[in-house]
């Protein structure tokens, strides 16, 4: 009987905390790593899989994807999980709400999440878990049970929904957000929600440090005000027109106002998610100087550091909040080489073609907010940062624990005995153009069309399994749901 079910030789293994990668070799017994050392015996193991040499990091735990935002949940369950593969991505934690987009309804949780979890079961390539948007008073009375009987411990608020819609002006929020007659999604609501999401910490003392906040910080009010001077001005076109739309400094007045209101709830774990300018990151630092008592994580995704509104690919770039121009992405760049960027995610909602683009094509305001990424997340982090000096452990950190240890995911995020076999193969000197007929997302465009990146993932391993041979998807799903946090 053979001591290993896998067996990876000759990797470069990368890990968060040691500087350089290590020549090791992995074992793998029951999806989990049982040794990490050098030159393994290969006749204990019933497969051997040769690693040339590649980098071996940790699976990507990417934090922030949309999955079913527009299309049926169970169809992106399997697509968008195939082009997550390609980005080396083997765990992802989904953006979920009631209203329109995603299930289309409003209600309980209590009815709401079992379809969404009968929805992608046995679906997805990668392991997977929900954050959840209480929307109305309902659910933040609700959160403790979504803690307890599905292992939900993180929550979201999205700041500009309470007078702007997803995608530009709108004047029925109650409508768009399916939420009850006489209720309103505005600061007091935030305030509430922090509120629940702080009792169902003192509930449940054991979890507290792996149930948290997040929040899409823009500011609705300036982001209208602003939407109009752009729309009647008439002089900027594209993505220019929408950065102008939604200004950076509605991100860092809302970055200052949740900011106060965990302060004010004596809420401490809050997670302010795609920051994408320099004035955001400045009032997410300056708001933790001010309240050190608050343990903030700060995100950004791989399209704000890769992208700006000149080199995007046309108007399939529209994201909320917006991409920027190229200062912000350098000042984004200069923010996580010194350490005051958590984590990187994708953001990925797959908007396919005839959904993203309305008519006239070419309006900005008319087309739908999002696109698809993941495929590119460990790619793009690794080609950019190797140009600016991020190291490899550095990567292994921001893509991988950090989000794990934050969001209760205690089996995942390193390449360590005991851990979940969670592995990604990367070449670092493989050149190649990003082409959208390449992913295997059902999203027929890419905003990054063109980009030349300097490192592949080549395989893909989700505890064990080998979901990603030599660039291929291979098998069929095994991906679980995963109730948070891991025992």
């Amino acid at each position: 009987m053979s001591t290993y079910d896998l067996l990876l030789t000759n990797v470069r293994v990368v890990r968060h905390d040691r500087p350089e990668p290590e020549l090791m070799d992995i074992g793998v017994t029951d999806g989990r790593i049982s040794r990490v050392a050098p030159q393994i015996d290969r006749a204990e193991a019933a497969q051997v899989v040769d690693g040339g040499g590649r980098l071996a990091f940790p699976g990507v735990v990417d934090a922030h994807q949309h999955w079913g935002i527009y299309n049926p949940l169970s169809e992106d369950a399997v697509s968008e999980s195939r082009a997550s593969v390609q980005g080396g991505v083997t765990t992802a934690l989904n953006y979920m709400r009631t209203g329109q987009y995603y299930l289309n309804r409003g209600g309980r949780y209590a009815d709401f999440f079992p379809e969404v979890l009968a929805a992608t079961e046995g679906r997805s390539y990668i392991d997977y878990g929900f954050h959840l948007a209480p929307m109305s008073r309902e659910h933040i009375g609700e959160v403790p049970s979504l803690v307890e009987e599905h292992g939900v411990t993180s929550f979201k608020i999205f700041m500009f929904y309470g007078s702007h819609g997803l995608h530009g002006r709108s004047a029925d929020q109650n409508s768009f957000l399916m939420i009850p007659e006489g209720e309103r999604y505005d600061y007091a609501h935030f305030e509430f929600v922090m509120r629940g999401v702080q009792a169902a910490r003192e509930q449940f003392p054991e979890l507290a440090d792996e149930i948290s906040l997040s929040l899409h910080c823009e500011t609705a009010e300036i982001m209208s005000a602003y939407t109009k001077q752009v729309e009647q001005d008439g002089t900027l076109r594209g993505l220019e027109a929408y950065h102008a739309s939604r200004p950076p400094h509605s991100e860092g007045l809302a970055v200052s106002i949740a900011s106060y209101l965990a302060h004010e709830t004596g809420l401490p774990k809050i997670n302010l998610l795609h920051l994408t300018s320099e004035k955001a990151v400045d009032a997410a630092l300056r708001m933790a100087r001010a309240f050190p008592h608050i343990d903030f994580r700060r995100e950004v995704t791989i399209g704000h550091l890769v992208a700006d509104i000149d080199t995007a690919h046309g108007l399939g770039g529209k994201v909320n909040p917006p991409l920027r121009p190229r200062a912000d992405v350098e000042a984004l760049w200069g923010y996580v080489l010194d350490g005051k960027i958590d984590w990187v995610v994708s953001d990925h909602a797959c908007c396919k073609d005839e959904v993203k683009f309305g008519e006239p094509r070419d309006d900005i305001f008319v087309a739908k907010s999002g696109f698809g990424g993941a495929e590119y997340l460990l790619p793009g982090l690794v080609t950019e940062g190797s140009r600016r000096g991020l190291s490899y452990q550095r990567v292994a950190e921001l893509t991988s624990w950090n989000p794990a240890q934050r969001f209760g995911l205690r089996n995942k995020g390193a390449l360590v005995q005991g851990y979940d076999a969670d592995i990604c193969l990367v070449d670092p000197d493989s050149t190649w153009t990003v082409r959208a007929e390449d992913s295997e997302s059902t999203q027929e465009y890419t905003p990054f069309e063109g980009f030349e990146l300097t490192a592949r993932v080549t395989d893909t391993f989700v505890r064990g399994q080998h979901v990603l041979v030599d660039g291929k998807v291979t098998g069929e799903p095994a991906g679980r749901y995963l109730a948070r946090p891991q025992r």
